[in-house]
């Protein structure tokens, strides 16, 4: 069990080591800053964009924010697939109702004049839009799928009004016409974008691998080390009670961990408004509340010849084997929001494979351990 140990260990401090922090521009909306790799001061109207690339699925998760030029107004995002202008773009729109509800809309723009409603050239999801009524601006969230590779052009604008849910036109100011630019997406930003200070988003993009590193050691591989620990030492009689306190130690330390890990997860969504990875938070708050409840279960351990023990240990296991599941789910779930280097995914996979093939043979060794001790006991003379 020591080069168990051994392999947690040296994935952590690997993972500590080498896992470098995105890089980052200055935005206008810091709070978002902790949920996305990259952030872009636009060039015109005042306008910020934050964005992650996801090279494995090719998807691109976007958080553009603006301020309208009054209350009823509008603020749209787009990517132009043919030109660098409007025309041809495939926008997003947000805007505020009367009754102080958001919309989000899908446009396509095939010229200055014809704005048609409707699904884009892209596969959208994930729409939304939030009102800041500090400074009155509207941010519009979004995943558009596939919007090209490399540069692609993006243009943005802001608008007055909006009639029966369609834009009216926006102001031909100079700096209403130069809301445009290419968006290099393996890159930092916006090509000629402003950045003075990179420090703020690289402290959340630290706290955003410092979150993934938590989780990974204490759900992704302390946590079936402990399992691993108890299934196959307590085979051996002379191991008892040791493996009983090393599985303890395991299981807690793993959950101490594990706790820190969602302690800033809590954090990075209370600063990240308007983000949730919903799929992920919901598994990491059904793995801390069944971690809780494993861990004060121990308390309540039935000695080995008291009646409720057979069922204390049919519930000891079932929320044991849950937690291992999904917490391995869930490691590669942030693994896949974090999109770090993909030598990462590979190395926690080749961990686990490691550690399932560790478990094979010792479920075999088990097997052959107890048939030779009941063939043992069947062949004894009776007195």
């Amino acid at each position: 069990m020591a080069s168990l140990l051994q392999i947690s260990q040296l994935f952590s401090l690997l993972f500590l080591l080498t896992l470098s922090p995105s890089l980052s521009s200055t935005c206008t909306s810091p709070k978002l800053i902790s949920s996305y790799q990259t952030c872009t001061q636009l060039s015109s109207l005042s306008s910020s964009l934050h964005f992650t690339y996801n090279r494995l699925n090719k998807s691109l998760s976007i958080a553009f924010t603006a301020t309208p030029p009054s209350p009823s107004g509008w603020v749209a995002w787009g990517i132009n697939p043919t030109s660098t202008g409007m025309a041809g773009t495939q926008a997003i729109l947000g805007y505020r109702n009367s009754d102080g509800t958001m919309s989000v809309k899908t446009l396509n723009i095939s010229s200055y004049s014809d704005l048609v409603e409707g699904k884009l050239s892209f596969d959208v999801s994930d729409k939304r839009a939030v009102f800041n009524s500090g400074d009155g601006s509207i941010t519009i969230f979004a995943t558009v799928q596939n919007p090209g590779d490399g540069k692609i052009n993006h243009v943005w604008q802001v608008g007055p009004s909006v009639s029966k849910g369609f834009p009216d036109k926006h102001d031909f100011k100079p700096e209403n016409l130069a809301s445009k630019g290419s968006l290099d997406l393996n890159g930092s930003g916006q090509s000629g974008s402003s950045s003075s200070d990179t420090s703020s988003s690289n402290d959340a993009t630290k706290k955003r691998n410092i979150h993934g590193i938590l989780n990974a050691i204490s759900w992704g591989l302390l946590f079936p080390i402990g399992a691993i620990i108890a299934r196959y030492l307590r085979t051996f009689e002379s191991a008892d009670p040791v493996w009983f306190y090393v599985h303890v130690s395991c299981q807690i330390s793993g959950y101490a961990i594990g706790v820190a890990g969602w302690a800033t997860g809590l954090q990075l969504g209370s600063k990240s408004v308007g983000i949730v990875y919903t799929s992920h938070r919901y598994i990491g708050i059904a793995l801390f509340a069944l971690a809780t409840l494993q861990i004060f279960a121990l308390f309540l351990r039935p000695k080995k010849e008291h009646k409720l023990r057979f069922y204390w240990n049919i519930y000891h296991h079932s929320v044991g084997y849950a937690i291992l599941t999904l917490g391995i789910i869930n490691v590669f779930k942030g693994l896949n929001i974090l999109d770090p280097e993909k030598k990462w995914k590979s190395t926690y996979v080749s961990i686990l494979i490691v550690l399932g093939a560790i478990a094979v043979l010792l479920e075999l060794f088990t097997w052959i351990v107890v048939w030779r001790r009941r063939s043992s006991r069947s062949t004894k003379p009776y007195a």
